[in-house]
Parts: C-alpha cells; sequence; structure tokens
C-alpha cells in the first residue's frame, strides 16, 4: 500500500514556490501509465455534470480552480497517496514538455535520427541562434523525459498548451501553459518517478521561445460560417443559428467546452422539434468550436450531449 506521506510533503513544497496543485490518481494501475496522470477530481467531464459533487453545486468546477497552495487544504486532501499535479495557468508557469520516442512511432519527414525531445530541442536553439535554457528548474519523467519548466512572460498574451508540430516547437516537443497541467516531481507511473534533476529557480521564457509559441493572429476567434443546409432554413432557423454562433465565438478558456454544450443543446431543441437535422446541428457548430481551439473529439462529445439534453426539451418553429 502506497503511503501518502511523501507525495503530501512533495506537494506542500511545490506550493511553497506558489505552485498551485491538485490531486492525480494515485500510481496503483502498475500497468497503466496513463492513470496516474489524470487528475483525481472531478471524475467526470464539464458536459456530463452532474451537479452532485458538493464543488459542482453551482455549476461544473474542474481541476483548475480546484488547485490551491493553501496548506490546510493540501493535508487534507494528502490523506490519500495521489500523485501531483501542478496547474500551470495559476502558477504562472510555462513548461517545455521533451518526450522520448516510442518504440513504434512515425517519425516526420526528416526526422527519422531524433530519439528523444531534447535532441529536436537543441537543434531548434541552435537554428535560431540561442543557447539551450537548460539552466532552470528541471523534473526528469517517468518514461525517461524532461519537463524544463519557466516562468510565465510578464508581457504579451497568456501562452497555451501546444502539442508537437500543431502550432508548438517541434516533434516530441509539447507545451503546458495556461489550460494545461504536469505531473509534479514526487510522483510516480507504474512505480517510476518524477525526479527533479535541477532545483533551481525557474528562469523567464526567453522571448524568442515565447514568440515561436503565441498564435500568428492574436485577434478573437470570430464564428465559421460555411454555406451549408442549415442556413437554407427559413428565417427564424437562420437568425437562431447565427446568433448561437456568435454567442460560441465569444467562449473562452476553461468554459468553451460547456459554451459549445449551451450551443448544442439550444439548437437541439430545434432539431428535436424537426426545424433541423441533428446532422446540420453539428455542421453548423463544428466549425466555430474548432475555431475557438476545441479538439476535433472535444467537439463531438459536447455536441453529442448537447443534442441529447436539448432532444428532452423540443421547440417547434411555427
Amino acid at each position: 500500500m502506497l503511503e501518502p506521506g511523501p507525495l503530501r510533503a512533495a506537494a506542500l513544497g511545490h506550493a511553497a514556490r506558489g505552485w498551485h496543485v491538485f490531486p492525480l490518481r494515485p500510481d496503483n494501475r502498475p500497468h497503466d501509465p496513463d492513470h496516474p496522470k489524470k487528475p483525481a477530481f472531478p471524475d467526470h467531464a464539464e458536459d456530463r455534470c452532474p451537479r452532485t459533487d458538493p464543488r459542482c453545486q453551482a455549476g461544473h468546477t474542474g481541476w483548475e480552480p480546484r488547485a490551491t497552495c493553501d496548506p490546510a487544504r493540501i493535508e487534507r486532501a494528502w490523506r490519500i497517496p495521489y500523485n501531483i499535479g501542478i496547474a500551470c495557468g495559476p502558477a504562472r508557469l510555462v513548461v517545455i514538455d521533451l518526450d522520448t520516442r516510442k518504440p513504434d512511432a512515425e517519425p516526420p519527414p526528416g526526422h527519422e535520427h531524433y530519439h528523444h525531445g531534447i535532441d529536436v530541442f537543441t537543434d531548434l536553439c541552435h537554428q535560431h541562434g540561442q543557447p539551450v535554457p537548460d539552466d532552470t528548474y528541471t523534473v526528469g519523467t517517468a518514461s525517461g523525459g524532461r519537463h524544463l519548466v519557466f516562468q510565465h512572460p510578464t508581457d504579451g498574451p497568456p501562452l497555451r498548451n501546444t502539442q508537437g508540430d500543431r502550432g508548438g516547437l517541434g516533434w516530441l516537443i509539447d507545451t503546458r501553459a495556461h489550460g494545461g497541467y504536469i505531473v509534479a516531481a514526487g510522483s510516480t507511473a507504474c512505480g517510476r518517478p518524477y525526479r527533479v534533476v535541477h532545483g533551481r529557480r525557474p528562469i523567464v521564457l526567453p522571448g524568442w521561445l515565447a514568440a515561436l509559441l503565441r498564435p500568428a493572429e492574436s485577434a478573437a476567434p470570430r464564428k465559421v460560417v460555411g454555406n451549408f443546409s442549415a442556413y437554407r432554413r427559413d428565417a427564424y432557423v437562420r437568425g437562431a443559428v447565427y446568433r448561437t454562433l456568435d454567442k460560441l465565438a465569444e467562449a473562452r478558456e476553461p468554459g468553451r467546452n460547456n459554451a459549445l454544450f449551451v450551443a448544442a443543446a439550444t439548437l437541439g431543441q430545434l432539431a428535436a422539434g424537426g426545424a433541423l437535422t441533428e446532422a446540420e446541428v453539428y455542421e453548423a457548430l463544428t466549425p466555430t468550436a474548432l475555431g475557438i481551439g476545441l479538439s476535433d473529439r472535444e467537439a463531438e462529445r459536447a455536441i453529442r450531449s448537447g443534442l441529447s439534453a436539448g432532444a428532452r426539451r423540443p421547440r417547434q418553429v411555427a
């Protein structure tokens, strides 16, 4: 049986740095390395919140607002040997996650010789004529990777998560910032530890890296209007779709998922009443959902749940 003492002490140590922590699932499934990386609370997604969790009574409360630096709350939470998550946004951190190449991974063209994100990152630094910024707080991950932990820049818009080549720094390199979290030192996955490699104070993320991580366009997301069948309906239905998309396009993290659920429920009422088809609801909402930063999977799941909710309250158009 795992003892909570060392994990509690590690959580308190991270909180003493001003880093907001929250419980991840215990490392009690020896053949599931992803299990101890997932939040212990809440145990449900935003679009399926039953409102039975005490902290969800007034609305869904996810892992980020539950993160804390309060020693008393940490003492209570870590009576069980939970792993430790650090919420990067509240902690004002940007983490460069350098991963190891999986045996069955298919590298992008020209990357066949890379076996670790450290090598990709080193070459990226050299290409920009910059030294490798490894003089910062660093954690060795359970899989043999590295977390380079930086302070978030004080200027510019908030940085967010990136993944590999998709708006990120390159293959085998992810980043975590606002809206993201990391597994903290002191935690384990399949018995393998996350350990501090360099315990020094995090330095501010170098400006050239921040520039690479900022979106090319800082303008607010806008609704995406396509030439699809829902707009060939009558004026009332078209207006309902446009108003719904306008509101959805204004959604920001951490409320994007719930905003899409509400939008799908709104149009789902019309679909249940026969004014739209479910296919048209997907067709109408998906482009804007992706435009505000949700993934295909997140969008599909939230729309499906919203349609189910809307179907319980059909709305007919005369």
